[in-house]
């Protein structure tokens, strides 16, 4: 290793491309670009190491490392015509050039211009250029950076651009050791804690069938004359049914529920009256999933 005007102890002379501890993960490439700027991240193009031009897609290869004949601080280029190989960091840490003007933070992530201008390659530390798994570790000198860098597991940025939806929940597997629900995927389970979740239930109107597939309340508004509800069974234990009187237009809400659900065995609810209210609770009995009085505030039950 050569040196230029400093030691390899000062930090002050060591500038871009220069591996920096024991444990990285360096590379070879023996095809590359010619003119490869030392000290910046290169791009795999086409099977070859190449500075990064402004292609819109670029596939981060690592940074460039310093040629251990060449001075610690000069940065420079790899001429092609010399040399028939070039090595880069792919793993681990090392120091990197940084664009003019941008203000990198300890442990902020590193970003890649790539404009198409004389800053291709050059850390930033702008989220709107191109995203690399590394991290800057502190500042050696103005302009240079020692940074962390660790390739993605799979492609990230990919994955982050995917649509809405590319990915269901429906697709991941559910591991429930304590045998908490007979669900195996997650969208399954979701479902099923959002059943129990309250909520505003929609009114039927008129004759219409109250929902019992979750925990709500359903809010009554009748008109100037009687009307009816029906309310089936549970379809599962547990879930919770507030019935209210909204609006009284003046005729009652008759609602018929489909087993008794009490004790005395009351099998309807009349709503005479704006704010009237019950409550309903699912539970087992005898095997089969009905309905139990928890609270009535008002209304008739018959």
């Amino acid at each position: 290793m050569s040196f230029g005007t400093g030691y390899l102890s000062d930090p002050q002379a060591v500038g871009g491309g220069e591996r920096v501890g024991a444990l990285q993960l360096v590379l070879t490439a023996k095809t590359f670009q010619n003119q490869l700027k030392v000290g910046r991240f290169a791009q795999l193009k086409a099977g070859s190491l190449d500075n990064f031009d402004g292609t819109a897609t670029p596939v981060p290869a690592g940074v460039v490392l310093r040629n251990v004949a060449n001075a610690i601080e000069s940065g420079g280029v790899v001429d092609a015509t010399i040399y028939d190989q070039v090595e880069y960091l792919r793993q681990g840490l090392c120091t990197v050039d940084v664009k003019a003007g941008e203000t990198p933070t300890q442990f902020g992530r590193v970003y890649i211009s790539n404009a198409g201008d004389a800053n291709d390659g050059l850390a930033t530390a702008t989220n709107t250029d191109v995203a690399v798994n590394a991290e800057y570790v502190m500042e050696i000198q103005t302009g240079v950076w020692l940074i962390y860098v660790n390739p993605a597991p799979g492609d990230i940025a990919a994955h982050i651009a995917d649509a809405v939806g590319a990915h269901p929940a429906s697709a991941i597997s559910l591991l429930d050791a304590a045998g908490l629900t007979s669900a195996t995927d997650v969208e399954s389970v979701i479902a099923e804690i959002l059943g129990y979740t309250p909520a505003l239930i929609a009114d039927p109107g008129d004759a219409g069938a109250i929902p019992v597939t979750r925990t709500g309340n359903v809010a009554i508004t009748t008109g100037a004359a009687g009307e009816t509800r029906t309310l089936a069974d549970p379809s599962a234990v547990g879930t919770r049914l507030a019935l209210s009187c909204d609006v009284h237009g003046g005729g009652d809400a008759v609602i018929t529920v489909a087993t008794a659900f009490n004790q005395a065995g009351n099998t309807t609810i009349t709503l005479n009256g704006a704010g009237d209210y019950v409550a309903l609770e699912s539970v087992q009995v005898g095997g089969a999933n009905v309905w139990r009085l928890i609270v009535n505030d008002g209304a008739a039950l018959a």
